[in-house]
């Protein structure tokens, strides 16, 4: 929900609304959607106040529309949540075992975490990853590809 509305949107996710707004973006779908159903919307409220306050989200303005966006802390949280999300579907999707594997929910997103990602996977050394990553170089750009293919030499070798 980064950059696609302010401080009341992102306490209608928290609280689990059925909004509009909140349904149309898909908003439902975020990992916090509901995760504060049983709080009033003034506590919700002040909890992302926190948030900003203690410097892990800023308000910026798109002409005049408030938009939270993450601070350089706040990200460094965010990436390295994100990160073992996508480790651990890469666990669910070896699992399966049914190849190849969809990886492009991984294509455009944003370069910093994909790098992260990637050191991750590198300092994990478990060559298990390998079969994920060979499918994920299918799909990639250049740059992301090399990294790709120094990560598998690694785990190559590990």
């Amino acid at each position: 929900m980064i950059a696609q509305g302010g401080r009341s949107l992102l306490v209608k996710v928290m609280k689990g609304s059925k909004a509009k707004e909140v349904l149309e973006r898909e908003l439902n779908h975020c990992p916090v959607y509901g995760y504060y159903r049983d709080l009033s919307d003034e506590d919700v409220l002040a909890r992302i106040d926190w948030v900003i306050i203690n410097g892990y989200l800023r308000i910026e303005y798109d002409y005049r529309l408030p938009l939270l966006t993450y601070t350089g802390a706040g990200w460094e949280i965010e990436k390295e949540t994100i990160s073992d999300e996508l480790l651990e579907g890469f666990d669910q999707l070896l699992e399966n075992g049914q190849r190849p594997y969809d990886m492009s929910f991984l294509k455009d997103r944003n370069r910093d975490l994909i790098w992260h990602l990637l050191d991750k996977i590198e300092k994990r050394g478990d060559p298990k990853y390998i079969p994920v990553l060979e499918d994920w170089y299918l799909i990639e750009y250049k740059k992301v590809k090399e990294r790709i293919r120094q990560v598998i030499t690694h785990l190559s070798i590990s």
